[in-house]
């Protein structure tokens, strides 16, 4: 079985086009094609569905993908293994992440990446919605929330630390909270419903039901609210730490520190064994990052 033609139909499968497939790949259309037609017909089967529009797997492409993929993690973790130097990652890497993270602190650090592994492609899809990896064709995500689904293998990447600012604005006009329980007198902007903070204090942890007449489902419009002086908001301090190195944000009830626990993961399906170019960018943005995150160096 011939490992280039695998390697396309797993990129197919991804792309559900042959023609984008094969040019990442750099192949023609008409190469792609017969690489499809040949890896058919050394299977005995048809694994995609060809129409004027658009390709789609068939019923034994679908049960074929998994194996392709392990085939290929495994082809490329022994040429790693025996390269000596020789052989890098390679092939294209699609990865998603939350929108404002990934503007922030992926783009970034992209170009330093791509550096240094020259043989790695890159597919970035920015959407603060979770997508179904697997299904996605995803090699790996970011996430900043607890891992609910057991297929999937998750790394952390970074902390994420989570405070509570405000404008030198809404201070001057408003005062500034000694105690969580002085929320209940502040505006608070509120995300996505998220009511209720917790708190670590010498009595035990404590939660306060905060309050507010703004409401918003992102958290950079919530962090520019703050900035303006619309209230008080909970933060990641990846997202805020350049408005507080500028004093346009101050963090208040620094004494009380928020009960969080959250971090930055790296997520892939467990149902494959890591392939270099995941472990590369793990390790790359692990290692860029750093602990702790150069994001909380600069208050």
């Amino acid at each position: 079985m011939n490992i280039d033609h695998v390697r396309l139909f797993v990129r197919v499968a991804a792309t559900s086009n042959i023609s984008k497939a094969g040019q990442e790949l750099r192949l023609s259309p008409a190469v792609a094609s017969s690489y499809i037609t040949r890896l058919e017909e050394e299977l005995g089967v048809r694994l995609i569905h060809r129409t004027t529009r658009k390709v789609s797997l068939t019923e034994e492409g679908v049960s074929f993908l998994p194996y392709a993929e392990e085939v290929l993690a495994s082809v490329d973790q022994a040429l790693t293994s025996v390269g000596s130097g020789r052989y890098s990652p390679r092939g294209v890497l699609r990865i998603t992440a939350p929108a404002s993270f990934g503007y922030m602190h992926l783009v970034p650090g992209l170009k330093g990446f791509l550096e240094t592994y020259p043989d790695i492609s890159i597919d970035l899809n920015l959407s603060d919605t979770v997508v179904d990896i697997v299904a996605g064709g995803f090699d790996v995500a970011i996430r900043n929330a607890a891992l609910k689904d057991s297929t999937l293998i998750a790394r952390a990447l970074a902390s994420d630390r989570r405070i509570v600012c405000a404008s030198p604005d809404y201070i001057n006009r408003h005062g500034e909270p000694e105690t969580p329980e002085d929320l209940k007198n502040h505006d608070c902007v509120i995300l996505s419903g998220i009511d209720n903070w917790s708190f670590k204090t010498p009595e035990g942890d404590t939660h306060v039901k905060i309050s507010g007449r703004l409401h918003l489902d992102n958290g950079s419009a919530m962090r520019e609210a703050s900035v303006e002086g619309l209230g008080l908001s909970l933060n990641s301090t990846w997202s805020v730490y350049k408005q507080l190195k500028r004093g346009t944000l101050i963090q208040v009830l620094k004494d009380y520190p928020l009960i969080s626990g959250s971090s930055i993961w790296a997520v892939y399906p467990s149902s494959r064994q890591v392939s270099p170019k995941v472990k590369a960018f793990i390790d790359y943005f692990h290692h860029l990052f750093g602990t702790p995150p150069y994001w909380d160096h600069q208050e």
